[in-house]
């Protein structure tokens, strides 16, 4: 409690800003709702919440949607990547909140290069102008985690420079804290939210920005890609400079072609766009299906066309990975839809769910009804993103929360699909899924693969069984000294407790006041001791203290009424 106390007096400032904004965005409401000040009142401060009505003329009349992806504009990194990881999260949010959030950008003035240079100064141990030629200080590219500046090496090779911004990571880690406090509040507040598990996503979303914040370790999510590509002639990733490359700036190979976004250069570059979506999706899906770690934003921003076809990846600062079980499931899910197979597709979907009680029957139904809608469809006719939308949709109906290595999964599909048909009207993603979900599968039930998969299984089963025995001993030793202990994990224990106690110590005042009442009226007919304007003096203090002890009662009342609104 002291170490909570603490943090929150420490980033007070920064919360009463985040209140500030949300609420002048019209979100004064929620913030109350989640009860922000009565934990600022433990902390022995005091904040206040404005009204909704406090908000501008012009919030009043836009969505929701709209409202939240400019509050998270105005708060700055943290919170626009949070959106932007939130867009991924198409199991949790609806499609309107999905497109708005998508449309966070997390393009930021840039910083003058002085600033950073003294960064660079600081870790390489001479200055960066000693160290390149042709040091551009005007960025290629600024963002809210680094900028990018071009450069050349001694010996003329063209490089670019990707720094972190200074003094950024206090900042985040400040804001990773609220988040984190903001997250418990909400499972607190708000039970129906617990099984789209808020802290879990926060946490989930900190460990991401951590790495994001390690250029030196996205470094490496270049090296591990080029390996993966090194066979594959038309896939370039950028090669990394090692020599110049630490946690606070990537230097790499600087690659020059046809911006993804730039797509009307293609043909005056004698590219071939429909070569081009064919060899992409390829490549992403060798990258989810094969090799089970895959570059998690490709949207053409961070594509670039070369000559001969050829297609360069860059910013691998936010990647999937993919164990070989959860690979399997993907395979099961992209066959059963290609196949339109509601039974494999319902297995799938009952295996995600874990625990969560889920109705099975109404489930299976609305698959049922949901594949009806592609029954007489061609191949070439179906989306393959919206099919997967539509799949999402059922989940979120059912409240199945997706895998939490899924999420980045599900949006690179959806995203990669939408990369093709930019390229290619006629661009087909089930007619690519379809051999690689083959070449899979085949693979899985090869001799080979399976008889590996039954020594494993044997050799685990071997293992459990040797060391059964001592479990066993174990537990009936526990038992016999009575230290045999299962723990109930009962969300919100406390604060029913502490609603009991308030709930009797209101009705003991309600019986001690009824009490006064019905003693200071016998009281009254007692026409001996003293008397107080007339009256019986102990009768009429009766009924004063009686009085005092309703009013306080229903304010109480009251008062409890409006803390839970």
């Amino acid at each position: 409690m002291l170490r909570e106390t603490m943090s929150l007096m420490r980033d007070l400032p920064r919360i009463r800003e985040i209140i500030g904004v949300f609420a002048r965005h019209g979100f004064g409401g929620l913030v109350r709702r989640l009860g922000v000040h009565r934990t600022f009142e433990k902390a022995g401060e005091s904040i206040n919440v404005p009204d909704d009505q406090a908000q501008a003329q012009e919030q009043e009349q836009l969505d929701p949607p709209v409202r939240a992806r400019r509050a998270l504009e105005e708060l700055g990194p943290t919170f626009i990547k949070l959106g932007q990881v939130m867009a991924t999260r198409v199991d949790v949010l609806p499609p309107e909140w999905i497109a708005e959030l998508e449309k966070l950008q997390s393009n930021v003035p840039s910083i003058p290069f002085a600033e950073l240079e003294a960064e660079l100064t600081k870790a390489w141990g001479q200055s960066p102008r000693e160290m390149f030629h042709d040091l551009d200080e005007t960025p290629v590219g600024s963002a809210s985690i680094a900028q990018v500046h071009r450069a050349k090496l001694a010996d003329g090779t063209p490089v670019i420079l990707k720094v972190r911004r200074p003094n950024i990571v206090p900042k985040i880690e400040a804001d990773l804290r609220v988040l984190h406090h903001l997250a418990t509040l909400a499972e607190f507040e708000f039970p129906e939210t617990r099984q789209y598990q808020p802290v879990r996503i926060v946490e989930q979303f900190a460990k991401s920005l951590k790495r994001e914040m390690d250029l030196a370790l996205e470094a490496q999510n270049h090296r591990r890609f080029a390996e993966n590509f090194a066979n594959d002639p038309y896939i370039v990733i950028p090669a990394i400079h090692w020599d110049y490359t630490n946690e606070i700036v990537n230097v790499q190979a600087f690659v020059g072609g046809v911006p993804g976004n730039e797509l009307e250069l293609l043909e005056a570059a004698g590219l071939d766009r429909k070569l081009l979506a064919q060899r992409g999706a390829d490549a992403v899906l060798k990258m989810i299906l094969i090799d089970g770690y895959f570059h998690a934003d490709p949207h053409p921003g961070n594509v670039i066309y070369l000559p001969e076809n050829r297609i360069a990846f860059i910013d691998f600062g936010m990647v999937g990975r993919l164990p070989a079980p959860r690979r399997d499931e993907i395979v099961d899910l992209l066959a059963a839809l290609a196949a339109r197979d509601e039974r494999g597709i319902l297995n799938v979907l009952l295996d995600w769910t874990a625990d969560a009680p889920v109705d099975e029957d109404r489930l299976a139904a609305d698959l049922a009804d949901f594949l009806f809608n592609y029954e007489n469809l061609a191949l070439k006719d179906i989306r393959f993103g919206q099919l997967l939308n539509d799949v999402i949709g059922i989940m979120r109906e059912h409240a199945i929360t997706l895998p939490a290595d899924l999420t980045l999964l599900f949006k690179a599909l959806i995203t990669l699909e939408g990369l093709g048909r930019q390229l290619d009207p006629d661009f087909q993603m089930v007619s690519h899924l379809t051999p690689f979900v083959r070449a899979v599968i085949v693979k899985r039930y090869s001799p080979a693969a399976l008889a590996k998969k039954g020594k494993r299984n044997l050799w685990e089963l071997i293992q459990l069984a040797g060391g059964l025995p001592r479990d066993i001993s174990r537990l009936v030793k526990a038992a016999r000294r009575g230290k045999l202990r299962i723990d109930l994990d009962l969300k919100r224990l406390d604060a029913f407790g502490q609603q009991i106690d308030r709930a009797a110590s209101r009705l003991t005042l309600g019986i001690v006041t009824g009490c006064l009442i019905i003693g200071s009226s016998i009281v009254m007919t007692v026409p001996a001791g003293p008397r107080l304007f007339g009256l019986p003096a102990f009768g009429f203090l009766g009924f004063i203290i009686a009085f005092l002890n309703s009013v306080w009662l229903v304010y109480s009342i009251w008062r409890a009424g409006k803390t839970r609104d």
